[in-house]
C-alpha cells in the first residue's frame, strides 16, 4: 500500500528504527512487512477483525495511522496481527504483594510474565513490613521492602521485553513508610535498582505537615515505629533528586480524588514512566495524535492547526484501542479481567512543541498555555463523546455506576452535553486520556517533539546499542528545523521561537503540565528540565510549583558531572547549551565513548574452575583517560569450543560497557551476585558462587591493581600484584558446595560428594 500514490520514504534513524522495533518479520528473519505501509495495513486489519464492518473500519483504521497521523504505542504496532505470543499493552501496575514470602514471590513470577511479553510494570512496595521488624512464626526479623526490590531488580535484568527491550519498572514507597529514607537514598550511588524509576507517594498530609514543619509519623500496620521532621524527610526527597534525578514525587492523593473509578479502585502505583496511575492488575493501551502533521501554512501568520481533523483522528483512534482491548493476550489471567472490567486507554498527543514552532508559538508562553488548552480541549471532548458513543453501540464498561461515575471530579468538568451522554446511555470506557512519552515512535515519525516535551535540541548526535552491544552515533534534526530549512531557508536563522529544552526555565515547563493537565483524566509523563545552575531552593520551589497547579506528579532532571545522557547536542544547538561545536558521544557518566588506539597493554589472568577440564583465560586491556589507568575491553576464552558462545557474548558486553566510559566498576558487583543453580564451589575455604562470580572477581582484582577501584567493596581471592596464575587455584581437596566436607571426587565426569551424596550433575 502506499500513501498519496507513492511510498513513504523514511528518514534513515527512522527506517533503522522501524526495521529493529516494529517490523515484522518470520523467526529466520525474513521480512513481511515489505514497507512502513505494510505495518500500518497489519495493524489496521488486526483490530478491525472484530467489527461487524472489519473491511469498512481496517480503511478508517489505514487512513489515520498513514503519514503517521496517529501513533499507537509501541507494543500495537509491534505486535498487533502478528500472532506472536505478546501483549498489545504498554502499561501494567501489578497485583498488591502480600507481606509474606509466597506472596512475594508468586508476583515476582507474575512480574517476569508480563515482561516477557512486552509490558513494563509499576509495583508498590509500602505493604511490606520494614527492614527489622519482627517475622512472627519464623523468628527472624524482616529484611525490608528495598531488599526485594533487588531481587525484581535482578530479574528484571535477565528478561528481554519481547525480544526488543529490556524491561522496566517503576517502584513506589508511601512516605510514611519507615524505610521510607532508604527509599529515598537507595540510587543516589548509581549502582543500585538500575532496572526501577522510584517515586515517592506523598499525600496532602505530607505537604501540610512539610509546610507546618511537623513532626511526622512513620507507620506500618497501625505501629508507630519512630517519628521524624517531615521538613528534613522532604529536604531528604529534594535533595536525592537534585543530586541524582530520582526519586520522583507522585501526588497520590490528587490521583485518587480525581480518578473517575474512584468508586470501584484504590492506586498506588504507576507505570514506568508515570503518565498511567494504576489499580492492582490496571493496564492500559495508548496511543498519540501526532499534531505535527495538523498544522497548516506552517512559519506563516496563517498558520493554524485543524481543530476538525483532530476531532476525527481522536474519534477514530479510541474505536481503534477500544477494539485492541478485546484482541490483546495479557500476560496473567486477572489483567485481562481488569481490562475488560473498565476499557480504559489513553489517548494522547505528540509533537506538541513542534507544532507550536509550525504555529510560530514559543514553549511556555501564555499564547502555548492557551494553545495546550484548546487542542486537549479537542481532544478530551472527542474521546469522550466518541466513547459514549461505543457505550450505545456496545454497551459501557461493565464496573460502570451511573450515580457514581457521574459525581466524579473530572466528569464533573466536562461539557453539559457529554455529562448528559453518560446520564442516559453509559460510556464505553472509565478513562481515555492520557500522555506518554512518545520517544521511539515519534522518532519513527521523522523525529517530532516527544509527548508534550519541548524539542531538546534542533540537532543533536543520539548513541544507540546495537545487538552486538556495539554503540552507533547518529546525527538527527528536529522535524520542525528541517521543515523551516526546506520551506524558508538552510540559511535563514531559526526565529526565537524555535526554542530548545535547555533555553527553558523550569516554570516553563510546569506551567505547560498543569495546563494539560487539566483535560487529561489520567496524568502525563513530563521531565522538568533543570539547569545544572538552578540553586538548591530554586529547584524546591520547582515541585511546589508543580503540587500547587494541579499537576499529580513531578520529576526533574538537573545535569552533572555524574550523569550523562544518549542525546548529546552538536552544531548550532551545542552553541546555544554552552557545549561544543565537535559532536560528543555521552557515555553514562557523561563521558565520552572511548575509541580504541592501535595497541593497548593488559594482562591474562588463568581461572581454574573445578567442574572444567580446561582452563580459563580472561585478558584485560587498558587506557589512560586523564591520567587514569582505566579498563577497556575484556576477552575470555578456553580450549574447549562448548564456552565459546557466552564467553564471546560476555566479551562484547562487558567490552562494549568499558567503552563508554564513566564508572563501570557494577560490572564487578553484577558478575559476582550471579549464582549458579547447581552450586559454586568453595575456593581457599571460601565460597564462589558460580564461574561468571569467578570470572568478576578477576576483573575486581585487575581494578584494583592498576588502581582503578580503590575503595574496600568486599573479600576478594587474590592477593594484589601481577598474578599470572591466580590465586583462584583450588587447594585439594575440594570442599562440597552443598554441605561444605571435603572430598569432592571425580566420577564419570561429575563432581560428587561421598559425603552427603550431592552431585554437579543431577
Amino acid at each position: 500500500m502506499v500513501a498519496g500514490g507513492m511510498a513513504v520514504a523514511l528518514p534513515q534513524l527512522s527506517e533503522q528504527i522501524w526495521n529493529r522495533k516494529y517490523r515484522f518479520t518470520t523467526l529466520d528473519g525474513q521480512p513481511v512487512d515489505k514497507s512502513i505501509e505494510d505495518t500500518w495495513r497489519r495493524v489496521a486489519i488486526a483490530l478491525a477483525s472484530g467489527e461487524a464492518e472489519p473491511e469498512r473500519w481496517s480503511e478508517r483504521f489505514y487512513n489515520v495511522l498513514q503519514d503517521f497521523r496517529f501513533l499507537p504505542a509501541g507494543r500495537i504496532l509491534a505486535g498487533a496481527g502478528t500472532e506472536r505470543s505478546v501483549t498489545l499493552f504498554n502499561c501494567f501496575v501489578m497485583g498488591t504483594i502480600e507481606d509474606d514470602m509466597g506472596s512475594i514471590f508468586a508476583h515476582l513470577r507474575e512480574a517476569a510474565l508480563t515482561m516477557q511479553q512486552g509490558g513494563g510494570i509499576g509495583y508498590d512496595f509500602s505493604p511490606l513490613r520494614p527492614k527489622g521488624a519482627p517475622v512472627r512464626g519464623v523468628g527472624a526479623d524482616a529484611s525490608g521492602p528495598l531488599s526485594f526490590m533487588d531481587v525484581w531488580d535482578s530479574m528484571c535484568r535477565t528478561i528481554m521485553s519481547a525480544g526488543a527491550r529490556r524491561g522496566a519498572m517503576m517502584g513506589t514507597l508511601r512516605c510514611d513508610h519507615p524505610d521510607i529514607e532508604a527509599f529515598v537514598d537507595a540510587k543516589r550511588d548509581g549502582s543500585k535498582l538500575r532496572m526501577f524509576n522510584l517515586s515517592v507517594l506523598v499525600t496532602d498530609a505530607f505537604m501540610d505537615a512539610v509546610r507546618a514543619d511537623a513532626s511526622w509519623p512513620l507507620r506500618f500496620d497501625g505501629r508507630v515505629f519512630r517519628e521524624i521532621r517531615a521538613r528534613a524527610l522532604w529536604h531528604r526527597i529534594m535533595q536525592a533528586t537534585y543530586e541524582s534525578a530520582e526519586p520522583g514525587v507522585i501526588f497520590i492523593d490528587r490521583i485518587n480524588e480525581q480518578n473517575n473509578l474512584w468508586y470501584t479502585e484504590t492506586i498506588s502505583s504507576t507505570n514506568p514512566c508515570g503518565e498511567q496511575p494504576l489499580p492492582p492488575y490496571g493496564a492500559c493501551l495508548l496511543g498519540s495524535v501526532n499534531l505535527t502533521r495538523l498544522v497548516s501554512h506552517p512559519f506563516t501568520d496563517g498558520a493554524r492547526l485543524d481543530e476538525g481533523a483532530l476531532d476525527a483522528i481522536v474519534s477514530v483512534a479510541v474505536r481503534m484501542l477500544d477494539n485492541a482491548i478485546d484482541v490483546s493476550r495479557f500476560p496473567v489471567p486477572r489483567q485481562a479481567e481488569e481490562a475488560a472490567a473498565k476499557r480504559r486507554m489513553g489517548i494522547g498527543v505528540t509533537g506538541l512543541a513542534d507544532a507550536l514552532i509550525l504555529c510560530g508559538v514559543r514553549y511556555g508562553t501564555a499564547e502555548a498555555i492557551a494553545l495546550v488548552e484548546r487542542w486537549l480541549a479537542v481532544v478530551r471532548t472527542a474521546a469522550y463523546r466518541t466513547s459514549c458513543a461505543l457505550a450505545v453501540e456496545r454497551g459501557p464498561f461493565p464496573l460502570f455506576d451511573q450515580d457514581r461515575f457521574l459525581v466524579g471530579r473530572t466528569i464533573q468538568s466536562l461539557e453539559p452535553e457529554l455529562r448528559a451522554a453518560i446520564a442516559a446511555n453509559g460510556i464505553r470506557n472509565g478513562l481515555l486520556t492520557s500522555i506518554a512519552p512518545t520517544g521511539t515512535i515519534s522518532l519513527l515519525a521523522g523525529n517530532v517533539s516527544s509527548g508534550i516535551e519541548p524539542v531538546f535540541a534542533l540537532d543533536y548526535d543520539r548513541t544507540m546499542v546495537m545487538a552486538d552491544g556495539t554503540l552507533r552515533t547518529e546525527a538527527v534534526s528536529d522535524y520542525a528545523a528541517r521543515l523551516f530549512r526546506e520551506r524558508v531557508g538552510k540559511d535563514v536563522p531559526f526565529p526565537d521561537y524555535f526554542v530548545e529544552a535547555g533555553a527553558l526555565m523550569p516554570a516553563d515547563h510546569v506551567a505547560m503540565q498543569a495546563a494539560a493537565q487539566k483535560y487529561i483524566d489520567s496524568s502525563i509523563s513530563k521531565t522538568i528540565n533543570c539547569p545544572e545552575s538552578l540553586s538548591f531552593e530554586a529547584f524546591q520551589d520547582v515541585y511546589w510549583q508543580a503540587y500547587e497547579t494541579g499537576c499529580k506528579g513531578c520529576t526533574t532532571y538537573r545535569p552533572s558531572p555524574a550523569r550523562g545522557a544518549v542525546l548529546a547536542v552538536r552544531g548550532q544547538a551545542a552553541d546555544r547549551a554552552g557545549g561544543r561545536d565537535e559532536a560528543v558521544s555521552a557515555g553514562p557518566s557523561g563521558a565520552p565513548a572511548l575509541t580504541r588506539p592501535e595497541s593497548l597493554p593488559g594482562e591474562t589472568y588463568k581461572i581454574k574452575w573445578p567442574t572444567f577440564d580446561h582452563a580459563f583465560y580472561i585478558t584485560v586491556n587498558d587506557v589512560i583517560v586523564d591520567g587514569q589507568q582505566r579498563p577497556f575491553e575484556v576477552f575470555i576464552n578456553s580450549k574447549n569450543v562448548e564456552h565459546y558462545p557466552w564467553t564471546v557474548a560476555l566479551t562484547l558486553m562487558i567490552s562494549a560497557v568499558f567503552r563508554r566510559g564513566g564508572d563501570v566498576s557494577f560490572v564487578v558487583d553484577e558478575l559476582k551476585a550471579v549464582f549458579d543453580p547447581r552450586g559454586g564451589h568453595w575456593v581457599k575455604r571460601r565460597y564462589v558462587p558460580s564461574l561468571l562470580a569467578a570470572i568478576g572477581e578477576v576483573i575486581e582484582h585487575h581494578m584494583r591493581t592498576i588502581g582503578f577501584l580503590t575503595d574496600d567493596v568486599g573479600p576478594s581471592s587474590f592477593s594484589g600484584g601481577t598474578p599470572i596464575e591466580p590465586r583462584l587455584e583450588p587447594d585439594p581437596p575440594v570442599h562440597c558446595p552443598k554441605c561444605g566436607a571435603p572430598g569432592m571426587v571425580r566420577q564419570e565426569g561429575c563432581d560428587m560428594c561421598p559425603n552427603c551424596g550431592h552431585s554437579q550433575c543431577v
